[in-house]
């Protein structure tokens, strides 16, 4: 029978991406529509081939067969391109939904009772209301460790608290994985357990779709985890297009860092490591522990596959284990598909943190918290869209790829909402506007200490730009924090930024923009200018 799914206003919007075959009815007229899919790209024809090696990221835009997407619509299909990589090379195999999948909802409770090709399995977690008559939206907590549940029961969500060693254990031998998902698919299948914990929160929401919504809702689900389990929500975010909310927190190598860039990050844990110490990665993960140049895919494309959904990224730089730089060089890869669908400010990044005890609950991180989930689960407010990288372990993505981000046609499905709309920073136009080019300053989020920006250059000529200078002033006592898809230099208050290799060159009239967070008061730059050699 069909369900009954409530749609956020942020979701309307990029409904197409993230559902192409199901009509969507308004939220206004309560009126029955089909439930989201686990996977919106079931239905498209991937066909793997070989990928070749390289050293840096590869171009999330291009198709398998050398063909760059041009509209939003088809990112369906380019994702569903790369969710095939990323089992086959990365994770292990997500299978479909089981034969069977039933189960109870209460107002303490869930039980999860599957059953595929003669074999059962069944696995519990419990729920934490947070005060009201509900129904709620939830976040599911792996491992009781993951964002603060008091911030999240606060915020309107309620906090479904789910073992994920009960659906694949650790400390196991990879011949001989035990846990719910392997009882029903063979000890020695080549998933993962981040996979196989992926598996058990989406048989979750199957259970949350069939129990008719009096306690929780299905259409608004969040995911959380920390350490080992901020991998595994990682992992469920990615390969689950129901979960609306995605919140890894110091995740780790396995999780959100880059793997060509965690080979080269000093102190953080090297591939081989993180794949020996626990099955948490597909076996075939194996033979690139030493090679990752040869992996057909790398994160900041599955950070792509959460696009244009909500995420939440939460990292710690005071440990060098965990691979922050690495880090913020997929957030900022994966962002850049989010920009392209338009739905920029539904991704973020928060590594800028003065606590660097893991796992710790940071101050810093309850007012995005809170934001995010009143956005993309309680459906109010907007999105922040923000981005604080720690100067201690900032990655530069410029230095990682060698594309450029294409600007996608709209063709009506695509990320839509950007949420938030305009933060009221306003523009500061910059440059002759009758010279090669034009720079034009928005506000993308501030905060008590400082803010984020960014930086649209815009070509003015008919003909191709080929390198442009922007130069900006920042406030008294200001100071560059971080930026990406630039190169800059300083002096006194004065800030000169450059083009990266991949964007110097400029279409007629085309733009491309350029990133930053500064310290400080909120004052924009004032007196941009832009020049082209």
């Amino acid at each position: 029978m069909p369900f009954h799914r409530h749609r956020p206003r942020w979701a309307a919007a990029a409904a197409a991406v993230v559902l192409s075959l199901a009509a969507v009815l308004s939220s206004q007229t309560g009126a029955a529509a089909q439930a989201d899919p686990e996977d919106s790209g079931a239905d498209c024809a991937v066909n793997p081939g070989q990928t070749a090696s390289t050293s840096l990221l590869p171009d999330p835009f291009t198709r398998l067969d050398g063909t760059r997407i041009t509209r939003t619509s088809e990112w369906r299909c380019r994702r569903a391109e790369i969710r095939e990589l990323a089992e086959t090379a990365v994770y292990g195999q997500k299978p479909p939904k089981p034969d069977s999948v039933t189960g109870t909802v209460s107002r303490t409770g869930i039980t999860v009772n599957v059953s595929h090709q003669g074999r059962t399995a069944s696995f519990t977690a419990s729920v934490d209301l947070p005060s009201g008559t509900g129904p709620f939206p939830a976040v599911v907590v792996l491992g009781g460790m993951g964002a603060d549940t008091a911030t999240i029961r606060s915020s309107g969500a309620a906090v479904i608290n789910l073992d994920p060693y009960a659906i694949g254990r650790e400390g196991t031998p990879r011949n001989n994985k035990q846990g719910a998902f392997y009882t029903l698919y063979g000890s020695s299948s080549g998933t993962g357990l981040l996979m196989a914990w992926s598996w058990g929160v989406s048989r979750v929401i199957d259970v949350i779709e069939q129990s008719g919504g009096s306690v929780l809702r299905a259409d608004s689900t969040g995911v959380t985890g920390c350490s080992r389990f901020g991998k595994g929500a990682f992992v469920a975010g990615a390969f689950d297009e129901r979960i609306d909310l995605t919140m890894p927190i110091e995740s780790g190598t396995g999780g959100v860092p880059a793997f060509r860039s965690v080979a080269r990050e000093s102190g953080a844990q090297p591939l081989s490591s993180a794949y020996s110490e626990q099955p948490w990665l597909g076996d075939a993960f194996g033979s690139s522990t030493g090679n990752p140049a040869g992996l057909p895919v790398d994160t900041h494309q599955i950070v792509a596959m959460v696009a244009p959904r909500g995420l939440f990224i939460m990292e710690n730089p005071h440990v060098d284990w965990l691979g922050a730089t690495s880090g913020s060089v997929a957030a900022l890869g994966g962002a850049e598909v989010y920009r392209a669908l338009g739905a920029g400010q539904n991704i973020s990044y928060w590594s800028d943190v003065q606590d660097g005890t893991h796992c710790a609950s940071r101050s810093e991180w309850s007012g995005p918290l809170r934001q995010h989930i009143q956005r993309f689960l309680v459906d109010t407010g907007s999105a922040p869209g923000v981005f604080r990288v720690s100067p201690r372990d900032s990655g530069d993505l410029s230095a990682w790829r060698n594309w450029q981000t294409p600007t996608l046609t709209n063709d009506g499905t695509g990320g839509g909402d950007n949420g938030g709309g305009d933060n009221g920073g306003g523009d500061d136009g910059g440059g002759d506007p009758t010279g090669s080019c034009t720079a034009e300053f928005a506000a993308v989020n501030t905060w008590s200490g400082g803010y984020q920006g960014e930086v649209a250059v815009r070509n003015t000529t008919t003909g191709a730009l080929n390198g442009w200078t922007v130069t900006m002033d920042l406030a008294s006592g200001q100071s560059i924090g971080s930026l990406w898809n630039g190169r800059h230099t300083t002096s006194g208050g004065t800030v000169t930024v450059t083009n990266t290799p991949w964007n110097g060159t400029v279409a007629a009239e085309g733009t491309t923009t350029f990133g930053f967070t500064a310290t400080g008061s909120a004052a924009p730059p004032t007196g941009l200018t832009c020049a082209s050699p």
